[in-house]
């Protein structure tokens, strides 16, 4: 018979999940995932702390998918304790990279994607992005109302925050950062879902980010293919208070490295109904513009 550690990590790789810790091992033998199908007010999260400011948690999606493990992979960041950053292949040498090699090259604790990106020269960021003197893309576009600011040129203000611009309007804010990436909405500023009713039967793998009413950031990952609509619903389940919460990625793209030094998570997802339907991905693969996170100087 097997080691019984070698059985979970065999387990955990082959659902795209990587955690190099004696500690995660004893975590899943004692703590079960949950099901967020449970009622939001008398769910406990059992969360993991990776380090001070940074937690993370495994919990069974409501609803089966089609493929793969049905799990909801879910970061919990405190944005005061971290720096944010916005790393793009136009900014840094014309080369793209794997969320890990972004990582590795400069130095970040968690890397994940900045948004969805266009196939013209430079691979720019579908929506607005600037990084201090930087342009990614200087265009606005008039369908993302979600702009995740950095950088904040009030040193009291949090470093990292979604602003949902049909709450708070862009004229208001464009002097008062310095990076700004804009992308597309899945939970509105009041917490209502948006319709996402132009593909509604697409599904995919995907990973989003999100503010609570706290300010904190929850990045989530979903390796098993959902729809936009039936992700939002998982999310409202929630016990979290998720607010401004903007879609990432989907499909292969969808990337989250984490490496605190002790602890390494990999996540990387496949599925794209209809135009890459299946589970077969098994690697990361090279994106040009990331959200690179690590624990602040003191």
């Amino acid at each position: 018979m097997k080691n019984l550690n070698s059985i979970i990590m065999s387990t955990i790789r082959f659902n795209s999940f990587s955690i190099l810790s004696p500690f995660f091992v004893a975590f899943f033998l004692i703590c079960p995932i949950v099901n967020v199908a449970q009622n939001r007010d008398s769910l406990t999260i059992p969360w993991v702390e990776l380090e001070d400011g940074l937690q993370y948690c495994v919990l069974d999606a409501p609803e089966k998918s089609i493929v793969n493990d049905s799990k909801l992979t879910i970061v919990k960041i405190d944005p005061s304790k971290f720096e944010f950053n916005l790393l793009t292949s136009t900014e840094y040498g014309k080369k793209v990279r794997t969320a890990s090699g972004w990582a590795e090259e400069f130095g970040m604790e968690l890397v994940v994607n900045a948004g969805m990106y266009g196939y013209s020269k430079g691979q720019p960021n579908k929506g607005y992005l600037k990084n201090f003197d930087h342009l990614n893309n200087p265009r606005m576009s008039g369908y993302y109302n979600g702009m995740m600011v950095l950088h904040p040129k009030d040193s009291t203000k949090l470093p990292f925050e979604i602003i949902d611009l049909t709450c708070t309007g862009w004229d208001s804010i464009k002097e008062r950062y310095h990076s700004f990436c804009q992308g597309m909405r899945m939970i509105d500023c009041n917490g209502n879902p948006m319709a996402f009713d132009k593909k509604p039967t697409q599904s995919c793998s995907m990973v989003l980010i999100s503010n609570d009413t706290e300010g904190n950031v929850f990045i989530v990952f979903s390796r098993s293919p959902y729809t936009h609509q039936t992700m939002i619903k998982f999310l409202r389940g929630l016990p979290f208070n998720l607010r401004q919460t903007v879609y990432l990625e989907g499909g292969p793209e969808a990337s989250l490295y984490v490496n605190t030094g002790k602890d390494t998570i990999s996540k990387y997802g496949s599925y794209i109904s209809k135009s890459w339907a299946n589970d077969d991905n098994d690697h990361f693969w090279e994106i040009p513009n990331v959200i690179g996170i690590r624990k602040k100087k003191k």
